[in-house]
This record gives C-alpha cells, structure tokens and sequence, in this order.
C-alpha cells in the first residue's frame, strides 16, 4: 500500500514540474523509481532501465495533459513544434537502442551526471540570450533528433533542452516552455516504444512488466500526473517559478549525489 502511495505522490509532483517547468517530469520520475525499484529488490541490471522507460510511458500522458493547457493560453508554436517533433521521434527510438547497450551502473551514473546539468542549469537560469534565427527544416530535424536522442537515454521530455535551445534561436521564454511541452510527446511516445522493444528478451524482470515499463508504477503516476500537470501549467502562467527553480535545483544536486554514490 505505501509502494502504491508513492507512485500516487510521485505522479503528482511529476505533473507540477511537467507543467510548470515544461520539463516532462522525467528528471523526478527517474530518480525517484531507481530508489524505489532498489528498495523492491529489482536487479540491479534492470532497474535503471525500467525506471527509465516507465518514465517515459508516463510522460506520454503527462504531456497531453500540460499541452492542453498551454494551448488554451495560446502559447505554444505549432509550426515549429511540429519542425522539430519529427527529429525528436527518430532521436527517442534511437537513445532507447543506445541505453539498452549500456549497463544500469553506467546509465545510472550518466543520468546522475545529467541531474546536476539541469541543477546549475536552473540555479543560475542559464537560459542562453537570442542569438540567431532558426534553421530551416533539416537543421530543425537535426536538432530534433539529437535532443531526442537525450531525451530517449535519459527517461525525461527533453524541455531542459528545448527551452534553452528554443530561446538561443529569439523564441520568447513562455513560448519555448508552452512548445516544449508539444515536442515531448513524440520523444516520449517513441522512447517509450523503444524500451518496450529494448526489453522484450531481458532476464530477471519482475512481474508486471513489459519490456522495460513497469505497468504497477506508471498507472499510479498517470492518475495524478494528468490533473496535476494542469495544476502546474496553470500556475506557470500566473507565478513567479524563480523561488521554486532553486529549491528545485538543490533537490536535484542532492538526488543526483545520492545517485552517484549508491
């Protein structure tokens, strides 16, 4: 029962950063499972890989969830998203190939790595100044697919990548967060049909898996995730983020350590 009310709660906190912070909720979703399936006595082997894939199955949803909302505000570039979501696709499949060819030690370690990219990310708000217009649709797919390629390796949405990607290229902020919520819906659809593939044949899953998606976890974090990405998406929209980037920062600096030296 205390299992099934973390999933519930983690759901919940996932759907808040997803709407807020346009991230998708995988940089919480991740870690948080890798403790939990460690606590369930998962194999090592495999924990890191169904923490990762479950997490982008549930971002699938997460995703609709903050999309519908932002496109009731009007702020999410459609053209654009559209450009980048066919990369963002091929990206996903890819970094689910490339993440079932490294162990769990190692992907654990790089994603650790990744959390603390995204803590001095937000704690300085390095959210790079316009610089240059955007490319044409080739260079849109190439971005794409590299930052799908992330995204599908790490279990998240990609919008750590987006916005900052979306604001070099003179795309205002709110917009690039609304967007971003768009582009990680391909990423997660695609990873999380990559980790599904990926996992078929893998050893010493535990029950209720398919591939590497645990189905126990991702129901209970869809349940609250989709009502509370609307929560957040709401107050993205009216609130000040500043406070809650740098509580949220050190959160990841200390999840990330714990980690790296599990």
């Amino acid at each position: 029962m205390l299992i099934i009310a973390s999933y519930l709660l983690l759901g919940a906190v996932a759907g808040l950063v997803a709407g807020v912070f346009g991230l998708g909720g995988g940089i919480v979703i991740v870690p948080t499972l890798i403790f939990t399936f460690t606590f369930l006595n998962f194999d090592p082997q495999v924990l890191t890989h169904l923490a990762i894939g479950t997490s982008l199955a549930s971002i699938i949803f997460t995703s609709l969830s903050a999309i519908c909302i932002h496109h009731k505000h009007a702020a999410i570039d459609w053209s654009l998203a559209l450009k980048l979501s066919i990369g963002m696709f091929i990206g996903g499949l890819f970094g689910a190939y490339v993440a079932d060819l490294i162990s769990g030690e190692t992907l654990q370690g790089i994603f650790a790595c990744y959390a603390i990219f995204v803590a001095i990310q937000m704690w300085f708000s390095l959210t790079p100044k316009g610089t240059y217009s955007l490319p044409r649709q080739l260079g849109c797919t190439l971005l794409g697919s590299s930052i799908g390629f992330i995204s599908g390796l790490f279990g998240i949405a990609g919008g750590s990548l987006v916005v900052p990607v979306l604001a070099f290229y003179k795309i205002n902020i709110s917009k690039a967060i609304a967007t971003s919520s768009v582009t990680g819906f391909p990423i997660a659809v695609s990873g999380a049909l990559g980790y599904l593939w990926m996992g078929r044949d893998a050893v010493n899953l535990p029950e209720h898996t398919v591939g590497y998606i645990y189905w126990p976890a991702l129901v209970g974090i869809v349940v609250t995730s989709t009502y509370f990405a609307k929560v957040g998406a709401k107050l993205a929209h009216g609130l000040n983020p500043a406070i809650l980037k740098k509580l949220f920062s050190v959160l990841m600096v200390l999840v990330a350590t714990e980690l790296l030296f599990s």
